[in-house]
């Protein structure tokens, strides 16, 4: 049974972990975790950063909210941390410093399409490709001349399961060039796409 639509295709069966998604051409299911394992304590740590790193440390599925869930296709830039949606990690950049901040670039996406999402402090570390995140309050901005989605100081991203998810890599709503509305100039239409996938996260031949 085939579980995505893009160049990369994956079975359900059973993986073996570690096993990147993205770099693996038959990665497969894990099977769900015992009772035990998704109601026991996770370890005392620090926070990561905003993302409530107690309630997502264990393998064991987040309870979900009743915020209304937007696609990636239907991100636009904004100023606001408006975004609340879900998606899967596909690859994951270097981690480096911006400043004091510990920072990481990742692709992600859903059924719909991809996008750039910046990883902050612990995030970076915590987030690897496989995961399936949910993004609460999430913003959709240029950080250095690059548009990411990002959780900001105001969101959470958590972590809601792993592997099992639909997702395409075109198109990918980083690589779109976005203008002023001119009947709202608050606002931001699309103008052209710059690219139909990734230039940072090239495709698998």
């Amino acid at each position: 049974m085939t579980i995505c639509i893009s160049r990369r295709q994956f079975t359900l069966a059973t993986l073996t972990l570690p096993c990147p998604l993205v770099r693996t051409p038959q990665a497969e299911r894990i099977p769900p975790p015992p009772p035990s394992l998704a109601t026991e304590s996770p370890p005392a740590a620090g926070p990561l950063s905003h993302t409530g790193y107690r309630d997502v440390l264990s393998i064991a599925i987040c309870p979900l909210s009743d915020l209304p869930m937007i696609s990636l296709k239907d991100i636009v830039p904004a100023a606001t941390n408006t975004i609340n949606t879900q998606f899967i990690v596909l690859d994951k950049g270097n981690i480096g410093q911006d400043g004091k901040e510990t920072t990481c670039l990742a692709l992600v996406a859903d059924e719909t399409a991809a996008v750039h999402f910046q990883l902050w402090g612990d995030e970076c570390h915590f987030f690897e490709p496989g995961d399936i995140i949910r993004l609460s309050n999430g913003i959709f901005s240029y950080h250095k001349s690059n548009l990411v989605l990002r959780a900001g100081k105001k969101g959470k991203a958590d972590k809601v399961g792993e592997f099992n998810m639909l997702f395409v890599e075109t198109p990918n709503m980083s690589e779109i060039k976005w203008a002023n509305d001119p009947t709202n100039p608050r606002k931001f239409v699309k103008e052209e796409e710059v690219s139909s996938h990734s230039r940072i996260f090239l495709p698998l031949p």
